[in-house]
């Protein structure tokens, strides 16, 4: 007989997103906004974590200090992480979830404040870095492209 209590969970919630019971850690992982293949997999070995556990079978006390060492971000050089030589802070961090996305807005509205270069392409929803827009970005008609004659 299956004892419900060794029973793997379907779902499992890590840092407010729900990863799929089934899978290893180290692609779960993967599933939090933020956390790439190469960084979770840095951090497994990092942190002495074994990646090869199935997410659904792990306890709720592992989760939690899996969770802690991802807020933390100890052990992972200042190249790995997303938000080097912050722009309130200076510090090196590495931002996950809800608040990368939210960081990011603040910059983009911040460059739009300022009024740079590439603020005002952001404003306007034209690409940033350098593609042309000649063949492509002509969502809505805000491009600078060849227009085609309509039909009569």
């Amino acid at each position: 007989m299956i004892n419900e209590q060794n029973k793997p969970r379907q779902i499992v919630r890590l840092m407010g997103t729900d990863i799929p019971g089934t899978i290893n850690l180290q692609k779960g992982l993967t599933k939090v906004r933020g956390i790439g293949a190469n960084l979770s997999h840095t951090i497994c070995t990092r942190m002495n974590i074994d990646g090869n556990m199935i997410v659904g079978s792990m306890k709720d006390t592992e989760l939690k200090e899996i969770e802690i060492k991802l807020k933390a971000m100890d052990g992972v050089e200042s190249w790995m992480l997303n938000r080097q030589n912050d722009y309130d802070t200076g510090d090196n961090k590495h931002l996950l979830t809800t608040d990368l996305k939210l960081t990011r807005q603040f910059d983009q509205k911040r460059m739009q404040k300022i009024k740079s270069y590439r603020g005002l392409r952001l404003a306007a929803g034209l690409p940033v870095r350098g593609q042309r827009t000649k063949a492509h970005f002509r969502k809505g008609g805000k491009a600078v492209g060849v227009k085609r004659k309509g039909k009569k």
